[in-house]
């Protein structure tokens, strides 16, 4: 049975790709940070990335087939506020990890992933591999350096890795910060609060690659079977939503009264108005099929929140 070390697993993603990674016959060891508490029956180990010599126990006790670094500070908004945090976590960590590895002299195949953030600007329409990347947030310009440091690593000391630009991606049990949980959180404590009120947005005209988390954990470990190495590969759905349609859609399945008021404080210092991902390389190269509608995934995360 191959064996995956699976890093920073507690947060949204973590707990879809650890079930899809065992459901489809992998050994699976998950880690956290000694801080992190998850609400879920996953048995986890703890691991500061910003620890290198913590990491090497950790390689050479697992001996792992595969790496995923799910890791990181991943919020733009909170990129702007912190960005010390954001480069410490998602650039100083990755070193720590593949220099561990390299100390150790392990050859796992590892999977980084980025973020659709690194196009930046050059969002304009579908937007495949080969565009120049224009990172316009401190989380972005990160993920660009991942991918340049991962390059170094790949072709100096012949790295096996595969990488990813993310598009947007929901599910339940994202927290409130992103766009659809915080839409969604707004509306459930309404319904709750005599079933009439008014619902806070940012930027409803931007356009976004939305994709049920769940789809997204099956192109990861498609692209650790399947990925080429050195390559990087979109993962989206190649559909585009505005913010509004998805704010709409949401409130269509809510029977409360809620009134919409745009608050500047919810608008980024700087936004892309429009993102689509060209995911032909992901489908040639994986054959992947997505399952789950935006639609419905709207009425998961929703109906979740009502019960929970």
């Amino acid at each position: 049975m191959k064996k995956i070390l699976l890093i920073g697993a507690a947060g949204f993603v973590g707990p879809y790709l650890y079930k899809n990674l065992k459901d489809h016959g992998y050994e699976v060891v998950a880690t956290k940070t000694k801080n992190e508490t998850p609400n879920n029956d996953i048995e986890y180990i703890n691991l500061d990335i910003l620890n290198k010599e913590e990491i090497c126990l950790v390689l050479k006790d697992i001996n792992p087939d595969y790496v995923i670094n799910l890791a990181a500070q991943s919020s733009v908004k909170m990129s702007w506020i912190n960005p010390s945090l954001t480069f410490n976590v998602n650039v100083m960590g990755l070193i720590n990890i593949l220099e561990a590895i390299r100390i150790e002299n392990l050859s796992p195949r590892i999977l980084l992933i980025g973020s659709s953030e690194e196009y930046g600007e050059n969002c304009k329409d579908d937007v495949n591999e080969e565009v120049e990347l224009k990172p316009n947030n401190f989380y972005a310009l990160t993920k660009k350096m991942q991918e340049e440091i991962a390059d170094i690593y790949v072709k100096r000391f012949n790295f096996d890795i595969v990488l990813t630009r993310s598009f947007n991606h929901i599910g339940v049990g994202q927290n409130k910060g992103f766009v659809v949980s915080d839409f969604a959180y707004q509306i459930v404590d309404i319904e709750k609060n005599e079933g009439h009120g008014e619902i806070l947005v940012g930027n409803l005209k931007a356009k976004r690659d939305f994709s049920n988390v769940k789809d997204v954990v099956n192109a990861y470990r498609l692209l650790l079977e399947k990925g080429k190495k050195g390559e990087i590969y979109n993962v989206g759905s190649g559909n585009s939503y505005s913010i509004e349609y998805i704010l709409n859609t949401l409130l269509s399945y809510s029977p409360a009264k809620i009134s919409v008021k745009i608050d500047e404080n919810k608008f980024r210092p700087i936004d892309t108005e429009y993102i689509k991902a060209d995911i032909t390389k992901l489908k040639k190269d994986t054959n992947i099929e997505f399952e789950y509608t935006l639609e419905e995934t709207l009425k998961e995360i929703i109906d979740h929140l009502r019960k929970n």
